[in-house]
């Protein structure tokens, strides 16, 4: 997708606060400090579209972003992050409960982008997160992030235990460098195409 234009929505906790369900939706899920909110803003060509800050976990309400594109139109989803955020447990429980409402109540959501720091390859949260959406029958792509960190050797190591470990193919996961633009166009076909755009 080019993208023509881009607006903030609304945020919202509970699915009554939800936007109608009337549009193809991609949500984005990642650990607080994966560069979500970077990507984010470089798949759309803006700078301060999501929120980017220096304190892990900031993202706390689950935020709808109205794309424009060639294509047609669709949703971003921001979705709070996890991790090793310094907040409360109990929020950290309000969260999970909130992104699951989401992820099994909106029936126009097409696809889960769950972002990973690729110099981290997925850990528990990730691989629990893709248990989840299997489950439920709901689509998703790896988003590897941060790929201009890994050396040539490094990469093929993750492609090798992403296939042999976690089972995923190479059609099934991005590498991307929000600070270096890279793999916005393949992650862009990945999306489009799991929103029939």
């Amino acid at each position: 997708m080019k993208v023509r234009q881009v607006d903030f929505i609304k945020s919202a906790t509970k699915p009554e606060h939800f936007p109608p369900a009337d549009l193809p939706e991609m949500a984005f899920a990642g650990r607080s400090n994966v560069g979500k909110s970077s990507l984010i803003n470089a798949l759309v060509n803006r700078k301060a579209l999501a929120k980017i800050s220096s304190t892990p976990g900031k993202t706390q309400l689950i935020n709808f972003f109205m794309v424009e594109g060639t294509t047609g139109k669709a949703r971003i989803v921001d979705l709070p992050g996890y991790g090793y955020a310094k907040v409360a447990m109990a929020t950290r429980q309000s969260w999970q409960g909130m992104i699951e409402s989401y992820l099994t109540q909106r029936p126009n959501l097409k696809v889960v982008a769950i972002l990973i720091d690729c110099r981290r390859g997925p850990e528990e949260e990730e691989r629990g997160l893709m248990e989840f959406l299997t489950h439920h029958g709901i689509p998703f792509e790896l988003v590897l992030t941060k790929s201009d960190k890994l050396k040539s050797n490094e990469k093929r190591k993750l492609e090798m235990m992403l296939e042999k470990d976690v089972g995923i193919t190479r059609e099934h996961y991005s590498f991307t460098s929000a600070a270096k633009k890279q793999g916005l166009i393949e992650l862009w076909k990945k999306l489009d195409s799991r929103l029939g755009l």
